[in-house]
This record gives structure tokens, sequence and C-alpha cells, in this order.
């Protein structure tokens, strides 16, 4: 294993854990809202923030799918050391990391099922700007409308009609990050 694999984890991990976690679940519940977020230092070209979600959120019995340029060796080392998350195709991933392009098209991800709705797959984005600006966004977690720069609106929408079934997202862009549940209902700004 190659040193830069045990590096990049929280130094007072219990302490950095529960503040992240917080800020991501914050980010989740507060459609629109921007976090910030530190403690990781992942390799490229993984940004701090989706490797604080990565650390938080992760763990050996979360599959994990790495798309475009985020599938490589560094990442795999470091996902597996600092969580013990196994590396998947992308159907049978929990969560599922790379930048919007490299992770479409949508389909192929699990949706969950009536059943078992929470059995859905969390896409996190690495994107080249967060901005509390663009897409109108509404519904719960949203007073009466908040705001975020999103990849496209179109996807998201179909996304939120399929409810209670659908993928959940993170959007991260260096130490911030953003959330975009399914419940969420999005229209052109």
């Amino acid at each position: 294993m190659e040193q830069a694999a045990l590096e990049g984890g929280f130094g007072e991990a219990s302490v950095e854990a529960a503040r992240a976690f917080r800020a991501v679940m914050r980010a989740m519940a507060r459609p629109g809202t921007v976090e910030r977020v530190a403690g990781a230092a992942p390799p490229a070209p993984m940004s701090v923030a989706a490797g604080v979600a990565v650390l938080v959120l992760c763990d050996p019995t979360t599959p994990v799918h790495l798309a475009g340029a985020h599938d490589c060796a560094a990442l795999r080392g470091w996902i597996g050391f600092h969580t013990g998350a196994p590396v998947v195709a992308r159907g049978e991933a929990m969560f599922a990391l790379g930048t919007w392009d490299a992770l479409a098209p949508l389909e192929g991800y699990a949706l969950g099922t009536p059943d078992y709705p929470d059995r859905s797959a969390t896409l996190i984005v690495e994107m080249a700007r967060l901005e509390v600006a663009g897409a109108r966004l509404s519904g719960p977690g949203i007073r009466e409308a908040a705001a975020l720069s999103l990849p496209e609106i179109a996807a998201f929408q179909g996304n939120a009609a399929r409810f209670p079934l659908g993928l959940d997202f993170l959007f991260c862009c260096g130490d911030r990050l953003a959330g975009l549940p399914r419940t969420t209902r999005v229209e052109a700004g």
C-alpha cells in the first residue's frame, strides 16, 4: 500500500467526524444550503468536501462506485484504508463519486424499492463551482425557496418524480458541499 493512502484522514477522528457528519446532515436537511467542511486531505482528484463525505458516510458495508478520473489507484487505496468500503460497479453502489459527466447516465444506479426506498444510491458529485444561485429549489427543509448551481435541471426533475424512489445528491467543490435529496422540487431559476 502506498504511503499516500495512509495519510489524509481526520487528525482528531471523533471530534472532526462528528462536526463533518453534522455538516453533511444539515446540507441534506436544508437543500440549497452550502456547508464548509474540513479534516480530510484525499488524493487528487477528490476534493476536501468529497473526502469528508466519504469518511463520514462510508464503511465496509457501503459499496462505492468511482467514476471517470476518480477511479484511480490512489483513491481506491485511500478509500479502502480509511473506510474499508469496497469499490463496485454502479448498479451495486450505495455511494458513487465523480464529476457529473462521469457519473452519467443516472440510469443504472440503485433507486430503492417500494418496500425499501432507502436502499438507493447517493451520488457525490464533484463540481467546478457551487453557488447559492441558479436553479430554484422548494420542498421539505426549505422555508419558501432556495437556489443552487446545478449541472442541469431535467435530471433532477425526473428524479423527484420517482419519489419515494430515486437518488440523493451531495455536490462538492473544494471545502464546500450542498445536498439535494429526492424530495426537493427543482425548477429553472
